[in-house]
C-alpha cells in the first residue's frame, strides 16, 4: 500500500504540473456565500479555477480525465487581499469528501488536492466595508469584492455546551504547571473551529464517536489538559492539546479522523528555586519525537537535538501547532510559521493562547492571546482511560497492556486504553498521552507504545544526553500512573 502511494506521488510530481505551452484564457472565482456579503470576522470561501488550452495530453489527462474540458490544474497562483486576513490554499471539498479516508478516495480526489490547491479561506476583519481579493497567475488576475457588513447572514451556530471559564484546582503541582504553561501559536485552516483548543467534552458529552458531526456547536473555550510525574532531580510536565477533528483536503490512509490529541514532556530540573529550571521541551508531532532544550550541555543520544526553547514572559515556552494535523514544535523549528521575535504568525492565519486561569472563545481566526484554563488529565481521562477489562466505553477504545522496554515499571492497573473511540473518517486513531509512542524508539526497543509519557524521566535520559554533573533519577517520588 505505501510503496502503491509513492508510485502515485512521483507520478504526480512529474506530470501533474501546468506545461509552458499551456494558454490561461479565463479565472472564474467562486464565493460561499454566494451572496458575497459576510458579517464581521466570519470568513468566506474563495475557490479559484482557471480555465484556457491544454497544449498537450499528459500522463494524467489520459488515466483522470476530467469532465469541465478546458479545465487547468494551476497550483502556482497568488492571492492578496485589501483587508481581512487569508488561510494557506486548500482543496474545495463537499461534505462527503471530508470525512472519506484510504486509497479509493485518493484516487477519487485526492490526486486533485495535491496537484491544485483551489481556494482560500478569507476571514473579514472586524471593520465593516468591502474588500477585494485578487488573483493573480502571471500576466492574468481577476479580482472579487466582499462586502463585510452587520446586516449580513451569519454563519456561525450557537454553541449549545457551556462551562465555567474559571477552573479551581488544589492540585499541590499546580502553581508548577501554571508557571510553565505554554504560549501556544495555533494555526488555522479551512475549518477554525478544529484547529481551536478544545476539551473532549466539548459539545457536552463524553462519547468520542460524535465530536466530528458536534463541531459547529460545541464550545470554543479554550482548555489545555496536563499531567506531573516527579523523581528526585525533576519535574516532569505534560501537556495535551486537544481538538474534535484531525482533518485535512488530503485524506488518505486514516490521516484524517475524529478526535486529534498531541502534546509536550517539559523536563524541569530541580534546585534552590521554588519552580527550578526548565531544561527540556518534547514535542510530539505524527508519532515523531522532537526535542528542544534551554542547555547546550545536553547533547543528542536517540534523538537529535531539534532547536532551543524560546520563551514567553521569561517562563512559558513557545510552540507552534499546525493547522488540520496538529503536530506540536517548538517556536523556532524549521517547520513553524510563528515568529517568536515578532510574536506574530509568518503567513497564513493562526490563533494565539496563553495561560489566564480562565478559558475563553477565540472570536475568529486570526484571533490574538485568548486565555485557557488547564484540566487534569487524571481526573478527567484516566479514570475513564484504565480498567480491569479490555471493554470499550463512549470515551476510550482499544484498550491494551502497557509493556514497557528496560524493565521499567508497569501501569498500575491491567487495561489502558490506546485510543479515543472515534468513527468518523477513521476509527480510534486519537491517542491519550499514555498510548503515544515514538516511531524511531518503538522501532529500536528503546520506548514501547506509552512508555514516553508514562516513564519520561527513562524516556528522556534515553532520548538524550546529560552530562555527568546534570544526573537525571529514574526513581519516582510521585507518578499516579505507574506501580511504584
Amino acid at each position: 500500500m505505501k510503496f502503491s502511494i509513492l508510485i502515485i506521488l512521483l507520478l504526480i510530481f512529474c506530470f501533474s504540473t501546468t506545461s509552458a505551452q499551456d494558454k490561461i484564457t479565463e479565472i472564474r472565482i467562486t464565493v460561499l456565500p454566494a451572496t458575497m456579503k459576510i458579517r464581521p470576522m466570519e470568513t468566506a470561501v474563495i475557490q479559484v479555477q482557471f480555465f484556457g488550452e491544454k497544449a498537450k495530453k499528459d500522463v494524467l489527462d489520459k488515466v483522470f480525465a476530467s469532465e469541465n474540458d478546458g479545465k487547468l490544474q494551476i497550483s502556482d497562483w497568488k492571492v492578496s487581499t485589501s483587508g481581512g486576513w487569508l488561510s494557506k490554499p486548500f482543496f474545495l471539498q463537499d461534505a462527503n469528501e471530508k470525512v472519506k479516508s484510504g486509497i479509493d478516495n485518493f484516487i477519487a480526489q485526492g490526486l486533485n488536492s495535491v496537484a491544485a490547491k483551489d481556494s482560500i479561506l478569507f476571514t473579514a476583519p472586524n471593520k465593516i466595508g468591502k474588500y477585494t481579493i485578487k488573483i493573480t497567475r502571471g500576466e492574468i488576475s481577476k479580482e472579487v469584492t466582499i462586502e463585510v457588513s452587520n446586516s449580513a447572514a451569519s454563519q456561525k451556530k450557537a454553541e449549545t455546551a457551556n462551562f465555567s471559564s474559571a477552573v479551581n484546582s488544589t492540585d499541590k503541582y499546580f502553581a508548577l504547571v501554571e508557571n510553565y504553561a505554554p504560549f501556544v501559536a495555533q494555526e488555522t485552516w479551512f475549518e477554525p473551529k478544529a484547529d481551536y483548543l478544545a476539551r473532549f467534552d466539548y459539545d457536552g458529552n463524553w462519547k468520542g464517536d460524535d465530536n466530528w458531526e458536534n463541531l459547529q456547536t460545541g464550545s470554543s473555550k479554550a482548555f489545555v489538559y496536563y499531567a506531573v510525574m516527579e523523581t528526585e532531580t525533576h519535574w516532569f510536565l505534560i501537556y495535551n492539546f486537544f481538538h474534535p477533528r484531525d482533518y485535512s483536503d488530503f485524506c488518505v490512509a486514516a490521516s484524517c479522523h475524529e478526535n486529534d490529541n498531541e502534546g509536550l514532556i517539559l523536563t524541569v530540573r530541580k534546585d534552590s528555586s521554588k519552580f527550578g529550571k526548565l531544561e527540556v521541551m518534547e514535542t510530539l508531532a505524527h508519532n515523531n519525537i522532537y526535542s528542544f532544550t534551554n542547555n547546550s550541555a545536553i547533547k543528542k543520544g536517540v534523538h537529535d537535538i531539534d532547536g532551543k526553547i524560546e520563551f514567553y514572559e521569561n517562563t512559558h515556552p513557545i510552540i507552534f501547532i499546525e493547522a488540520g494535523g496538529h503536530g506540536v514544535f517548538s517556536s523556532n523549528y524549521k517547520s513553524s510559521l510563528f515568529d517568536a521575535t515578532k510574536m506574530e504568525f509568518k503567513q497564513n492565519t493562526g490563533v494565539t493562547y496563553v495561560y489566564g486561569k480562565k478559558a475563553e472563545s477565540p472570536q475568529f481566526s486570526n484571533d490574538r492571546n485568548i486565555s485557557y484554563a488547564l484540566l487534569p488529565i487524571y481526573d478527567e481521562w484516566w479514570m475513564k482511560g484504565n480498567q480491569e477489562t479490555a471493554q470499550a466505553n463512549d470515551t476510550f477504545d482499544n484498550f491494551y497492556i502497557y509493556e514497557p522496554f528496560g524493565n521499567r515499571p508497569r501501569a498500575n492497573t491491567k487495561y489502558i486504553s490506546g485510543a479515543f473511540h472515534g468513527t468518523t473518517a477513521a476509527k480510534n486513531q486519537a491517542k491519550p498521552f499514555w498510548a503515544w509512542f515514538d516511531k524511531k524508539t518503538k522501532d529500536k526497543k528503546i520506548l514501547n507504545t506509552g512508555q514516553w509519557a508514562l516513564d519520561p524521566a527513562y524516556a528522556v535520559s534515553m532520548n538524550l544526553k546529560f552530562p555527568n554533573d546534570l544526573p537525571v533519577s529514574l526513581e519516582y517520588i510521585f507518578n499516579p500512573y505507574l506501580k511504584q
